[in-house]
């Protein structure tokens, strides 16, 4: 199993914008000197916790200052933007970071980002899929351009000059396109679904209780079947908010304490989902009561903190409920302690990790036998 970094992210409404751009490029820079194998930005326009409002720019800002790990838009939300602008920008991307550019793509799920962009009342879906359709289209084609929606068009008909390379879109480096990626928020994805028989793969979100991160791997290995292509859990990525110190003391109050940063996280998810009656994400029965879905009890079922040895034990027993997954995305939140939030990204993977492939390892020897 190999670790991974995806952040979206949520900081203290309050703090000075600077410092915490300037932290969240600081934890990509340490995953990349780490060895994580590729990590994610999220991007919001109309939200001052979750305040990249550009995951390409963060990208781009960081992709020199990076060496080998793979970056990945967590994701572009495709309905806000024009399928061209999204084309040039991503084939750029991919360019800039020589190939090492991972394209993740979704409807986009703020609802205040909706508004301000005039889709809240769209069919949102539709629009996701004539967009990426759209870009896949931009790249696999050569000028001019005439590809026609219902929501945009794209053409460079009236005014090209291609001798002179007007009205040519550019292309990315990874042909015929960067892999893509979505980002599963709901139990029982039919996205997921959709998305696997074309050959994408999904990330599952560090939000969901276990019982629905587990439904994720049936419905893409339906994809993949549609798709006429082997499912492989190598492929599969999983989030989770993990918080790991040298003792349990350190681990149990930076987790737990009214101010930690974990709890602030949730908190403000718990928040906009309360708000637009998505509390079934929270949820490991349905039918459990909204009133029932605390805090308390969003933190001690989506949090693994404590020891290495410990978070190793809780990833492992995780693993054993949702199945295997090739990918856990240790999920960013505020460096309210820059010095624990580096130390406890550096204990994941110089300590926890080596103690689940240990185990992991040890479980395929004897299951070969």
């Amino acid at each position: 199993m190999q670790i991974g970094f995806f952040t979206m992210p949520i900081h203290p409404v309050n703090k000075d914008w600077r410092t915490s751009l300037a932290e969240d490029r600081a934890a990509f820079i340490l995953a990349d000197e780490l060895g994580y194998s590729e990590a994610y930005v999220g991007e919001h326009v109309t939200d001052a916790a979750e305040n990249i409002t550009s995951c390409a720019m963060f990208v781009a800002w960081i992709a020199a200052a990076t060496k080998r790990i793979k970056l990945g838009t967590g994701t572009v939300n495709m309905p806000n933007s024009h399928p061209a602008a999204i084309a040039a920008q991503m084939a750029m991307l991919d360019h800039m970071l020589d190939g090492r550019f991972i394209f993740g793509i979704s409807p986009g799920g703020l609802a205040s980002d909706a508004e301000v962009f005039g889709n809240l009342d769209k069919d949102r879906p539709a629009m996701f899929l004539e967009a990426i359709n759209m870009v896949l289209k931009i790249w696999e084609s050569d000028a001019p351009y005439n590809i026609e929606g219902q929501f945009w068009n794209v053409t460079t008909q009236r005014t090209q000059l291609t001798d002179i390379g007007q009205g040519i879109m550019p292309k990315p480096l990874q042909r015929p396109h960067p892999p893509i990626v979505v980002t599963a928020v709901a139990p029982f994805s039919k996205g997921v679904t959709e998305a696997a028989a074309r050959g994408w793969e999904p990330i599952s979100a560090n939000f969901l209780m276990p019982e629905w991160v587990k439904s994720h791997w049936p419905s893409y290995v339906a994809g993949c079947e549609k798709g006429g292509r082997p499912a492989d859990a190598a492929n599969w990525r999983v989030a989770k908010s993990i918080c790991v110190a040298d003792d349990m003391a350190t681990a149990r109050a930076y987790a737990t304490n009214s101010d930690s940063p974990y709890r602030f996280y949730y908190n403000q998810l718990l928040t906009k989902m309360r708000k637009h009656n998505r509390l079934n994400l929270f949820k490991h029965d349905p039918s459990m009561p909204d009133d029932a879905v605390t805090l308390d009890y969003v933190c001690d079922r989506l949090i693994f903190w404590g020891t290495p040895d410990k978070v190793a034990d809780d990833i492992l027993a995780f693993r054993d409920e949702v199945g295997d997954f090739g990918t856990l995305l240790y999920a960013g939140k505020d460096w309210a302690d820059p010095h624990f939030g580096r130390r406890s990204m550096i204990l994941a993977a110089e300590q926890v990790m080596p103690r689940v492939n240990a185990v992991i390892g040890s479980t395929s020897a004897v299951a070969a036998q």
